[in-house]
């Protein structure tokens, strides 16, 4: 069930978004410099549409938010803008209990930029890691050897990608992995190793050059070998990496790419969270959706 509008004595209004709203939050998030992808509206309309949220005053859009439900147990939070000419109004905090009412008692995650980190703490989220994006014209790597085979993703059993997936990601999220390996102009690549899924992971055109994400393999010969297939796939463009700092091997691999730090975020999590294989994410899917 959607949530019902509400207003405040001074005209705001707080409502779900419909999923035919929501290209206004990415196009808010491009002019903030989150560069996302092109496809990207689309795909997170899949996973909770009732979990895109507006503040208006007078029929006009003042701040947005997400916060999707991926189950009973797990939500992400994103998308938190405040158009700047109005903030510090208290919009967006209205608006942020709003989107943290939807998510009811679920633990919920977000990748929180620098300045923002001490209000999350504030409001009852613990820092987990930083995410550093990489990016660049990447350095050419050496085409996969060995008894290894490079394949589509899209053939590879959904069962199967969604079984690693459930090692990096704190909740199932099978909806929205078929959309995104299916996305108009999203490539996935599987590096497949004595008959199991040992690699994979997506790269998709943004608003300036391409994302790879998610890039979640079991050692970094493996991600450099999905990276190298990745590539191929892409052409000649600026590539985005978003790296979990605290997986030392991923940090070697976009350096070893040529890539440099253009951006930074926390996960943080209100909640516990079963442990997680960051050891195997080698690039994170997105910042607004986990």
């Amino acid at each position: 069930m959607r949530a019902s509008h509400t207003r405040a004595t001074d005209g705001l209004t707080i409502r779900p978004m419909h999923a035919d709203e929501i290209p206004l939050a990415v196009d808010w998030a491009a002019a903030e410099g989150w560069n996302p992808g092109l496809s990207d509206a689309a795909c997170f309309a899949v996973v909770d549409p009732d979990g895109f949220f507006v503040a208006e005053r007078d029929g006009v859009p003042v701040a947005t938010v997400s916060c999707v439900n991926y189950d009973d147990r797990f939500a992400f939070l994103g998308f938190y803008i405040v158009r700047p000419e109005l903030r510090g109004r208290g919009y967006g905090l209205r608006l942020w209990q709003a989107a943290m009412a939807h998510a009811g008692s679920r633990v919920v995650g977000l990748d929180g930029v620098v300045v923002q980190q001490d209000n999350y703490r504030t409001s009852g989220f613990s820092y987990a890691h930083a995410n550093i994006r990489y990016g660049g014209r990447p350095a050419a790597l050496p085409p996969p050897g060995g008894s290894s085979r490079i394949v589509a993703l899209s053939d590879v059993p959904l069962t199967d990608i969604e079984a690693s997936d459930a090692t990096v990601f704190p909740a199932p999220r099978r909806a929205f992995l078929r959309a995104w390996i299916d996305a108009p102009g999203h490539v996935g690549r599987a590096l497949i190793r004595d008959g199991a899924l040992a690699a994979w992971g997506v790269i998709r055109p943004c608003r300036a050059g391409s994302k790879i994400g998610p890039l979640v393999a079991e050692r970094r010969e493996d991600a450099e070998t999905m990276v190298a297939a990745l590539l191929s796939a892409a052409g000649d463009s600026e590539v985005f990496l978003d790296v979990p700092a605290i997986n030392p091997a991923a940090l070697a691999l976009a350096e070893s790419l040529g890539l440099k730090p253009v951006f930074e975020t926390a996960r943080m999590y209100a909640g516990p969270i079963p442990p997680l294989r960051i050891e195997r994410v080698f690039g994170i899917t997105t910042f607004e959706l986990g």
